[in-house]
């Protein structure tokens, strides 16, 4: 049992001030911060302005939203969970079964990184591995993650230049805003060679039992000369089946 005394009662202030903003509320006021908290309006008003000092918030004048920098807490956080180990087994199965690359990542600022992987067989010219980064804005799963947050915030990841990776990279941020408004109605997201020509993926968020995604789920294959939508018919099923049963086990 934690003793009151030997807890911090301002940091707890703070944590539930940057627990208000969500999808549905990515700009609020300190008005809206204080009724979502149960604060007084001065303690969110200085909450608030704390975090933007720090750098964890913007602030217009009358408006905050959360900045990029706060994700440095969850990357963090889930750093020390053991999410790796939890579906690590789910990864090699899936991959056995489909005789496919499995893939989970998180997002990190403009970049994935990879915390587990079954790898059936190598279908790119990189080596990749728990601790392998992408860009996010030309990657299934980087798309995926992308779309999971509020619009302002994936828009802030997808400022130019943005590099292509081949000559079929999506680079134009209001291309890209489109593709992330289509994979968050859809649940998913296919790439077709716009990492490496000749590969394909598909992915879909990894969502904890609680209805927050927590990561990004993908099959990587190489291009056979199937349609694209004939990959999407064969593969997601199983992901799906996939993310159902990761759901229950994450909390």
């Amino acid at each position: 049992m934690i003793n009151a005394r030997d807890t911090m009662s301002g940091l707890a202030k703070g944590l539930a001030v940057i627990e208000t903003f969500s999808a549905a509320r990515p700009r609020q006021s300190i008005a809206e911060v204080s009724a979502a908290s149960g604060l007084d309006r001065a303690t969110a008003r200085r909450c608030l302005l704390t975090l933007a000092s720090q750098g964890y918030a913007d602030y217009d004048g009358k408006f905050f939203t959360l900045t990029p920098r706060v994700l440095r807490l969850g990357t963090a956080c889930l750093a020390t969970m053991p999410l790796p180990q939890v579906v690590q087994p789910y990864l090699d199965r899936l991959s056995e079964d489909l005789g496919e690359s499995t893939s989970v990542s998180i997002l990190d600022a403009d970049e994935i990184v990879y915390v587990a992987r079954a790898a059936h067989r190598k279908v790119m010219s990189i080596a990749l591995m728990p601790g392998s980064r992408l860009p996010a804005f030309c990657t299934s799963m980087g798309r995926v993650l992308l779309a999971a947050l509020p619009e302002a915030e994936a828009r802030q990841r997808l400022k130019p230049p943005l590099r292509p990776m081949t000559p079929r990279t999506v680079t134009d941020p209001e291309a890209l805003m489109a593709i992330l408004a289509e994979t968050r109605v859809q649940g998913w997201c296919l790439n077709d060679q716009e990492v490496e020509i000749g590969l394909r993926s598909i992915a879909v968020p990894v969502i904890s039992a609680r209805g927050v995604t927590v990561a990004a789920l993908n099959l990587g294959m190489p291009v056979r000369g199937e349609a694209a939508g004939d990959v999407a018919r064969q593969y997601l099923p199983p992901l799906l089946a996939l993310q159902a049963e990761l759901r229950k086990v994450l909390t």
